[in-house]
């Protein structure tokens, strides 16, 4: 069986990526693609437990850098062996919301931690797993800031990690499009202060460029 194809969508809180996942998921499955969305972190039982902590739990406050680096480090080494090698292997593509350059960008550049020790860790948790493709969602950073605190604050339950103030969040968006520009054959920058339809069509002619079978 032919492997399956891995893509990943990164972009700043409020950038809208869970909307395109569900939009290309359709487009993929309405062509008789088996497909598998996972979400970071979490994704699995333990990974669920780490995201509480990542996000909610009282007990993450005032978790130092490294700490958080490393909480995604095993939630997401557990997602790949778990979850993401054996869908690929059985031919299933896999659309991740968040993967390896989101620690990259938060923990490496917008807490300070730099970009080489990042990348050891995340050599030694994912192996040789990387995305075939990355859909970068751009947008202004303040905008993106406001609509994650709005939904945030419509579900009533704070969120450790989108409760630093926008200027963080310009730091993390100047970090993607940096991975961007240095990765330009994988990493794809949409923009993404446009309507959802203009968004997923630009998405899906990418796919369609890049992988076979899919324009029928």
């Amino acid at each position: 069986m032919r492997p399956g194809v891995f893509v990943s969508f990164e972009g700043s809180e409020g950038c809208g990526k869970s909307t395109q996942i569900q939009e290309i998921r359709s487009l993929l499955e309405a062509r008789g693609r088996s497909c598998l969305a996972t979400r970071e972190p979490g994704g699995t039982a333990l990974g669920e437990v780490i995201r509480n902590l990542l996000k909610h739990a009282p007990e993450g406050r005032g978790m130092c850098p490294e700490a958080e680096l490393l909480l995604f480090a095993a939630s997401r080494a557990q997602l790949v062996r778990e979850i993401i090698r054996p869908a690929l292997d059985a031919g299933t593509w896999v659309l991740a919301d968040r993967f390896h350059d989101s620690s990259l960008v938060y923990q490496g550049m917008a807490r300070g931690l730099g970009l080489e020790p990042v990348r050891r860790i995340n050599g030694f948790a994912l192996g040789a797993c990387r995305p075939d493709v990355t859909f970068l969602l751009d947008m202004d950073a303040a905008a993106a800031w406001e609509r994650a605190r709005a939904v945030t604050r419509k579900m009533g339950r704070e969120d450790r990690m989108e409760s630093e103030p926008a200027a963080f969040y310009e730091t993390v968006r100047q970090g993607y499009l940096k991975l961007a520009a240095e990765d330009p054959e994988r990493v794809v920058v949409v923009p993404a202060d446009r309507p959802l339809e203009v968004i997923r069509d630009e998405i899906w002619q990418t796919l369609t460029r890049r992988f076979d079978g899919l324009s029928g």
